[in-house]
């Protein structure tokens, strides 16, 4: 009996000028969250085209393509990304954005396309036994309210059952084509808090007649760093940023409000729940001690990105056949980032991967950002073999 053949780079190298021209079509053609019509439409048309049995407007611009294989039960997931920023691109590349103040500067073009390319390759050589559903998400970048959340809320999985889901995401600084695992937390939960300081105007030569929402919320804005130090266990991670403070409008007068917005980062659930009852409780302590009153919306943005210790080690196994263990990190170190692919970890296990996009190139959501094309037939080749061993004929 012959040992099975699984995928290998080499196998996709035909494919590398194909998979740049996609990319390069899907990055000079960015598409913002809940706006991903055209994106959609081409994923779906390619999808149709390779013969699978293609599912649109899943949870709004989602795309879910099913392959079935052999006569085995068996089923899994592979999602990708597929929308953009608002960013006016600096690149000066010949595919540049063609749409004013939009542009790929997350590298979901590249996640997209990897995951075509292994589609491609899957439909072509069929090497496996069961089903595999290519999930192509929208409105990644939302913050809330993202196309996670709402193709769960669309029946994803009743609809396309995984066992396992797995993702990926380019890493900037990190070598091309080395692939990053961590199991547990990986990436922050991220919290968004909007506080809006209730003063007394008047004028600025008469203080003490006033209610000053700007002394308040100066010092509520060191106040703040306390939490993370004081409140928090040392051997636990978390930020609290004050990334916005507006108040007033002229140098002689004392303003009636300020407001401020803070992002709150956690790793567990217990130090996310901490940090809110913290933050409320010192804001309305603090404010109130001056006499004035504030409004406090908190809310809860995507939640700790969790891997599953089974289906990271495989993962991990299938890189390292693929790569070789010199191409791999593992451990990966913890991400302060956020990611909704979190939501489908809270319902299937699965895995998120990390792969280097390149040491010293621009991070993400940076104007001068572009996925590396040499990852295109990596990643592609990564996903067809990850489906192959997952669904290999031979695997209880």
């Amino acid at each position: 009996m012959s040992e099975i053949r699984y995928c290998e780079v080499s196998d996709l190298a035909d494919a590398r000028e194909q998979l740049a021209d996609i990319r390069h079509h899907i990055h000079q053609h960015p598409e913002l969250s809940y706006e991903e019509v055209d994106t959609s439409r081409y994923v779906a048309q390619k999808l149709e085209s390779w013969g699978y049995t293609v599912t649109r407007n899943v949870g709004g611009h989602g795309v879910v393509a099913s392959l079935t294989a052999g006569t085995s039960g068996r089923t899994v997931g592979v999602r990708a990304d597929m929308d953009a920023l608002p960013i006016h691109e600096q690149t000066g590349l010949a595919y540049a954005s063609v749409h004013e103040g939009k542009m790929h500067a997350c590298g979901h073009d590249g996640h997209t396309t990897v995951l075509l390319g292994a589609a491609q390759h899957l439909a072509k050589t069929r090497n496996f036994d069961g089903t595999v559903h290519l999930i192509f998400q929208p409105a990644e970048e939302a913050g809330s309210n993202s196309g996670a959340e709402q193709m769960i809320a669309d029946g994803l999985f009743e609809r396309f059952p995984c066992e396992a889901i797995f993702g990926l995401h380019n890493h900037p600084g990190v070598a091309t084509g080395t692939f990053g695992f961590r199991a547990g937390p990986l990436m922050a939960a991220c919290d968004t808090v909007k506080i809006r300081i209730h003063g007394r105007g008047g004028h600025a030569a008469r203080p003490h007649l006033a209610i000053d929402p700007v002394v308040i919320g100066s010092g509520l804005v060191m106040a703040l760093q306390t939490v993370v130090s004081r409140s928090i266990d040392p051997t636990e991670a978390a930020v609290v940023t004050v990334g916005t403070f507006h108040a007033g409008f002229a140098p002689n007068v004392i303003p009636e409000d300020a407001t401020m917005e803070l992002s709150v980062r956690s790793f567990s659930a217990k130090v996310r729940a901490t940090l809110e009852e913290r933050i409320c409780a010192l804001v309305k302590s603090h404010t109130e001690g001056f006499g004035a009153s504030a409004d406090i919306e908190y809310i809860r943005g995507y939640p700790v990105l969790v891997n599953s210790e089974a289906e990271t080690e495989f993962a991990r196994s299938v890189a390292e056949e693929l790569v070789g263990a010199e191409h791999i990190i593992s451990p990966f170190p913890p991400i302060a980032g956020s990611e909704d692919f979190a939501y489908y970890l809270q319902k299937v296990p699965g895995c998120f991967i990390r792969l280097g996009n390149g040491e010293g190139k621009p991070m993400l959501h940076n104007a001068k950002y572009d996925f590396n094309d040499d990852n295109l037939t990596i990643g592609a080749a990564f996903w067809t073999r990850l489906v192959e061993r997952f669904l290999a004929k031979d695997r209880a």
